[in-house]
């Protein structure tokens, strides 16, 4: 734990000299790095806020706040108007002139960034997103909600990645199955069919946090592939919840069933499937992976 807590303190003192978040101001922009904060939040709404909504966003003092708010209301950078549901609450936004002043700090935010990771080729800035990813996904808030989207670049190597890890970690699986899961997603993005084929992506705090395929085995039968959730995101019940977006979109695209094949000791998933009407219909010994498993088959009536 020590060790750990040294880590991160060396690491916290590294970033903030490579932003500059030690001077006085940021960025010589006459704002401190709470004010540029606020800016950005005011900036960035989709419409009015209240000061509460800035102060839990920032996890801000509300005093503190205040005396901010004050300050940018008497330079002329704030609008403020009665809240419609509530006249005693008010609203507030960037007027024109605090538009103004924030558009030179975000500019000259954007180019220290870009001078920052400029050195860095294409992979080394992909290996620096999915760091930030990660420490995000550690010791992001719980209460972050889930979404589900569609695949972006990207999605398809992180998933093997991920899946080839955790199945390592948990089952001490060798590398040989990310060759399988490879093989899997390689075919879906050469050759899928949207009507009949979909991947669900789910996302907390910008992180993948699980995802699941519906693949076309032959008109009549679709396959599910390729469930996981992270183990951060379990207890949430994302594995159902992918799960039953596969059944409904396998109903509608037309097929009579949906089937699976999973291995005995993946008792999480095989419980979810149970849970959703699937039915175990044949069982197999094989050695795969680095160890003797017990391959099943699981069905789905549509």
């Amino acid at each position: 734990m020590s060790d750990t807590i040294a880590a991160i303190r060396r690491f916290n003192r590294f970033y903030t000299r490579q932003l500059g978040l030690l001077d006085e101001t940021l960025l010589d922009s006459g704002f401190t790095l709470t004010e540029a904060r606020v800016l950005y939040e005011l900036a960035h709404a989709p419409g009015p806020i209240t000061a509460a909504d800035i102060g839990r966003e920032l996890v801000l003092d509300a005093g503190y706040l205040s005396r901010i708010l004050k300050s940018f209301a008497a330079r002329g950078l704030l609008e403020r108007i009665p809240a419609e549901v509530d006249a005693r609450q008010t609203l507030i936004s960037l007027s024109p002139a605090g538009r103004a002043a924030f558009a030179p700090l975000n500019e000259a935010s954007q180019r220290e960034v870009g001078k920052l990771i400029g050195p860095l080729s294409p992979l080394e800035q992909a290996d620096l997103v999915a760091a930030m990813r990660t420490i995000r996904r550690l010791l992001g808030r719980t209460a972050e909600p889930v979404t589900f989207r569609r695949l972006e670049p990207g999605d398809l190597g992180w998933i093997a990645r991920r899946q080839t890890l955790i199945y390592a970690q948990e089952y001490g699986w060798d590398g040989s199955y990310e060759a399988l899961a490879a093989e899997i997603l390689v075919s879906f993005a050469r050759a899928h069919d949207p009507a009949r084929e979909k991947a669900w992506i789910a996302v907390r705090g910008g992180a993948v946090v699980g995802s699941v395929f519906v693949v076309r085995a032959s008109d009549t039968t679709a396959k599910l592939r390729l469930l996981y959730v992270e183990p951060e995101a379990r207890g949430l019940g994302l594995g159902r919840q992918l799960v039953e977006a596969c059944i409904a979109f396998a109903r509608d695209a037309g097929y009579r069933t949906l089937t699976l094949w999973t291995q005995d000791v993946l008792i999480p998933a095989r419980r979810i499937y149970q849970q959703a009407g699937f039915t175990c219909t044949g069982r197999e010994p094989h050695h795969s992976f680095g160890h003797d498993l017990v391959a099943e088959t699981w069905e789905r009536a549509l």
